[in-house]
């Protein structure tokens, strides 16, 4: 008889079982009876050591890892441009609609964590993405609705991500020539060459197999983007220092102000108004990756409860940086707040700290790149697995021995794939380097259903809440305020594309 561990298929959860079969049977596992003490710990029956109850390996995410993912992706390179929302704003409306759309997204994600498990929230089935959270608790056309536009939304990032590392590597090399020449003017940058150094970078960590093995590199990426942040955060507070007094207005840029970029016209303050509101509302959403990071966590606690003991973290270090980096930014420049606090300090001294904080933008980006981009990988992996499972070519790994560095596992399906995901993410991104408006647009409209209107129903039907009560009006007028909103920031964000539009050349990604 051939030792147990040759028994057992490659990768479970590619194992081709009976779903009507014991999985524990299936894969040789014993259970032992609870002790006193698992009883009141909570520990459910069948424990066991190596299995979590689904039959698959063990999960060991804790509220810190889950944290991580949360605010990698969260704590993006879009928190140095909040100075500029809160400037259209005001100071009253500005950290008003921050603080509220905090609440927001704290109270829907703990709605969207409760929908992890089918009926019961520790012993009931798992959904391990947010379609399958769709299809277990709403069926119907919504999956697919649900899945066109949370990945539509995923590859969007994606390029976007791409983008905003290539201006973060300009910005170093302009800095950097500029103490050299000491004259702007020399110094037009080619955005073209860092962003295939950031693709080939992403074809390399997209090799890593699934989201549980991406918590290093997220963690990583949470302390850049804590750096970056806190240096914006620095400058802010040296300039206003420096200015000895406090910029900016109640009401926010009043229309004929003079900015850098011209007089504000009253059709500019509505756009510039939308697309603010719009930088604050998205800048929060995290939703299209919560159950996928939720299905990293360990159990006992119910992954529930972990999962909201991360939110909650992570939206109160958030919205603390938020309030920090954006109010501090206007106060620095009042009217002439610019769209970025790093780029706007541009070609300030010192250099070596604006190097160091653009720096961190682009290990940030690596990091919130895969975080986001793991969903789409796994969701491609598992369709094409399952319409062929006996495909070698899809199921079959590789060990790989590099020196230094142990063995890794290769799947050539999963490298090709995902190698002419990234390359097609890096073309478009030459392709149409603005293309920063489009995400807003995909952002603006995938903000309502992902974020807002699929958690509030599938609560709704996960708890069995009576149409009519008042808890049930209440949950839809909240839906129907952030569509309201939703809808509001996608016209801002098209304005601004057609303003992109009267210059673009492709291929031409350049910064002077």
């Amino acid at each position: 008889m051939l030792p147990r561990s040759r028994t057992l298929p490659p990768r479970i959860h590619e194992s081709v079982t009976d779903e009507n079969r014991d999985m524990r049977k299936y894969l040789q596992v014993e259970t032992r009876p609870k002790s006193q003490e698992e009883i009141e710990a909570g520990i459910p029956p069948g424990y066991s050591k190596c299995f979590d109850d689904d039959g698959r390996l063990k999960r060991t995410g804790t509220m810190w890892t889950a944290s991580s993912h949360i605010i990698t992706a969260v704590i993006g390179s879009g928190v140095l441009s909040l100075s500029w929302a809160i400037g259209q704003l005001g100071w009253i409306a500005g950290p008003t609609v921050m603080i509220l759309f905090a609440f927001v997204i704290f109270y829907t994600s703990c709605l969207l964590s409760e929908c992890y498990r089918t009926g019961d929230s520790v012993t009931g089935r798992r959904n391990y993405t947010y379609m399958d959270a769709v299809r277990s608790n709403l069926g119907g056309a919504k999956v697919k609705i649900c899945g066109t536009i949370q990945y539509i939304n995923l590859f969007g990032v994606a390029i976007g991500y791409t983008i905003a590392a290539s201006t973060s590597m300009m910005a170093i090399q302009r800095s950097n020539c500029f103490r050299a020449n000491n004259d702007e003017g020399l110094c037009p940058v080619q955005g073209n060459i860092y962003m295939i150094m950031f693709g080939v970078a992403q074809i390399l960590f997209s090799q890593i197999p699934d989201f549980s093995q991406v918590s290093w590199l997220s963690i990583v990426a949470a302390v850049m983007s804590f750096t970056y942040s806190s240096v914006g955060l620095g400058l802010g507070v040296a300039k206003t220092a420096e200015n000895k007094k406090f910029g900016g207005s109640l009401m926010g840029i009043s229309i004929g102000a003079m900015t850098k970029s011209g007089i504000v016209t009253p059709t500019q303050k509505i756009w510039r108004n939308l697309s603010a509101l719009g930088d604050i509302a998205f800048a929060y959403s995290y939703s299209i990756i919560l159950i996928e990071i939720q299905d990293t966590l360990k159990s006992p606690p119910a992954e529930n409860k972990t999962m909201k003991k991360a939110t909650l973290l992570s939206i109160i270090v958030t919205t603390v940086f938020y309030l920090l980096c954006g109010c501090m930014g206007y106060a620095a420049f009042g009217d002439n707040v610019p769209g970025n606090l790093l780029t706007g300090f541009g070609f300030y001294n010192p250099y070596w700290l604006l190097d160091i904080a653009n720096l961190a933008i682009v290990v940030h980006l690596v990091g919130a790149y895969q975080v986001y981009c793991q969903p789409l990988f796994a969701f491609v992996e598992k369709w094409t697995t399952d319409k062929w499972p006996n495909s070698e070519f899809l199921t079959h790994e590789y060990e790989v021995r590099i020196p230094l560095l142990g063995s890794i596992k290769l799947n050539f399906f999963r490298m090709i794939w995902r190698t002419v995901f990234v390359i097609t993410t890096t073309v478009i991104s030459m392709l149409m380097p603005f293309f920063s408006d489009v995400v807003g647009i995909l952002g603006a409209f995938g903000f309502w259903p992902l974020t807002v209107y699929f958690p509030v129903e599938m609560y709704i039907v996960h708890k069995k809440i009576k149409k009519w009560s008042t808890r049930w009006i209440a949950m839809q007028l909240l839906s129907f305020m952030c569509l309201v909103v939703s809808v509001a920031a996608a016209f801002g964000s098209v304005a601004e594309m057609v303003l992109d539009l009267k210059s673009y050349k492709p291929f031409k990604v350049t910064a002077t």
